[in-house]
């Protein structure tokens, strides 16, 4: 599904032709790294430092999976630094903000709530990012989509003048 969005977004915005097989690869090729966030650390660590590598091996994988796709997009595609970030960004905070709306609405509530349920866990940390990062895609993903769209308009009139 995340091959399909990028896509759409390049058959928008690309100047060479997008191939969802070459999209599709080079998204799984990614997603090794995720391994790191699959080491149960909390079994060896102390619950504290256990939290804090949980959230450097979230950046990490998060940080190696964007900047090589970034650069796969940005030499690929011919497209410049700025429609590069457009690009990643858009569906990067649909995602996150989905993930927030889909899958932790029960945290958040009680995170506001003040409700505790369990004891702490590891993710806690990783939790409060993706919180974090979804209250920042809900306040960024409408001028980021406004954007978005100024920059497929404009290249589409830059492809008829040259045609």
């Amino acid at each position: 599904v995340l091959a399909v969005v990028f896509w759409v977004i390049l058959r928008l915005l690309a100047v060479v032709e997008a191939r969802y097989i070459g999209l599709l690869t080079m998204i799984t090729l990614t997603s090794f790294p995720a391994i790191l966030y699959a080491i149960p650390v909390e079994k060896f660590m102390t619950m504290e430092l256990a939290r804090v590598i949980n959230l450097w091996f979230l950046a990490v994988v998060a940080i190696w999976r964007v900047a090589l796709f970034g650069t796969y997009l940005h030499r690929l595609y011919a497209l410049s630094g700025w429609v590069t970030m457009l690009a990643l960004l858009l569906p990067l905070m649909a995602i996150v903000a989905s993930l927030a709306v889909l899958n932790l609405e029960h945290v958040v509530f009680n995170i506001m709530a003040g409700i505790d349920e369990s004891p702490q866990s590891a993710n806690d940390a990783a939790y409060r990012l993706v919180f974090f990062l979804a209250a920042l895609s809900y306040l960024g993903f409408v001028p980021v989509l406004l954007v978005f769209l100024a920059t497929v308009c404009w290249r589409w009139s830059k492809r008829r003048e040259s045609s």
